[in-house]
Parts: C-alpha cells; sequence; structure tokens
C-alpha cells in the first residue's frame, strides 16, 4: 500500500543518511535541478536531480536522486550510477568568466544535454511507470541538518501527489528556491 507516511518515512530516512538532495552540498557548485514524480496504481517514485559542476575535477555531473516503493535496483537515495558526468566541449573560460558561469548561462539553451534523457530517468524504475509531475523549480529545505523533508511543506504536498497520483495536491505557498543563485556557499568545500 501506497500512503503518504511512509513516502515521508523514506523520505526522512534518506535525509538521516545523507542521501537526501541538498543544493548546498559543499563538493559541486549547482548549476540546475528538476524534479520527476511516477505513480501508478501501487507505486511511485521520484527522482531529483541537481545539476552541479565539481571544481575539483572540472566535470559538469547530473546527481539523479532516486526514491520509491518499486526501484527496479539500489537503494532509495543515489548509487554510483546515479552520478551522469556530462562531457561538454568547452572552450576555455576567460579570467573575466569563470567557467561555472558559463555553465550557468549555456542552461536556457542546453538543458537538454545537461539533464537525464528518459532512459538516464528511468534506469531504476519501472519503464511503464507513469509521469504524473515535472518541475524545474520547488521550494526545497534549506534546514536538513536540522530539519526533515517531513516538516516541509514542499514534501508533504509532494508526498500526496505520489501517494494519490492527481497533481492538484501540489499546491505551493512559498516561493521557489532550486535556483543556482540561493546556495552561494554550495562547492564551495
Amino acid at each position: 500500500m501506497t500512503t503518504t507516511a511512509a513516502i515521508l518515512a523514506q523520505f526522512d530516512g534518506c535525509a538521516d543518511y545523507a542521501v537526501f538532495p541538498d543544493p548546498d552540498n559543499g563538493y559541486y557548485q549547482p548549476v540546475d535541478a528538476r524534479m520527476s514524480l511516477f505513480h501508478s496504481p501501487g507505486n511511485w517514485a521520484m527522482v531529483v536531480e541537481l545539476l552541479g559542476y565539481v571544481p575539483r575535477a572540472r566535470r559538469l555531473t547530473d546527481v539523479l536522486h532516486v526514491f520509491g516503493n518499486c526501484l527496479t535496483s539500489g537503494e532509495p537515495g543515489f548509487d554510483n550510477g546515479d552520478f551522469l558526468d556530462r562531457e561538454l566541449p568547452l572552450a576555455e573560460p576567460t579570467a573575466d568568466t569563470p567557467l561555472i558561469d558559463v555553465l550557468r548561462a549555456l542552461v536556457p539553451t542546453a538543458r537538454p544535454l545537461f539533464l537525464a534523457d528518459d532512459r538516464e530517468l528511468r534506469a531504476r524504475l519501472p519503464a511503464d511507470l507513469p509521469l504524473v509531475l515535472q518541475l524545474d523549480a520547488w521550494t526545497h529545505p534549506t534546514d536538513l541538518g536540522d530539519t526533515l523533508p517531513s516538516d516541509h511543506e514542499t514534501f508533504r504536498q509532494l508526498a500526496e501527489v505520489l501517494a494519490t497520483g492527481d497533481p492538484r495536491h501540489y499546491r505551493p505557498t512559498t516561493p521557489p528556491n532550486t535556483h543556482w543563485s540561493t546556495w552561494p556557499d554550495a562547492g564551495t568545500l
């Protein structure tokens, strides 16, 4: 049985194990984000993509955080195969334009090259699980070290969407904060 409580319990457990999405991650600078929610009777899945630039490796990586009760492999959170490195032929940035700024400027036109395609997005999901909602922006917890996803309106509403398959349960009352500019200290380790 798919219940909101069970979905939130999985989110909270992943937060406890530090495998819940964190746009404020110290190892990569945020570039873009996307969330995809899937549902069929009795089954649910959510994939949160955090696209970031890893300065130490000079690499653009799309990290897929995969949750659900019907995963075809692995555990909720992320596995080694959920790190999708993007090889992009880019000219060296000038001193006036850091590479992170170049990557962020490319998002409006090159987003399909950066984010997961359907095969990558569904790599750990049943192939026929219907997509019910996809978000390019949402309000993400800024205090995951102190509170759990179940304490945040966004993830309580998303759990309702996942439990019912009805995207009308997602009715945010706060402005989105997943734009990279919201997380200025990310990637500074």
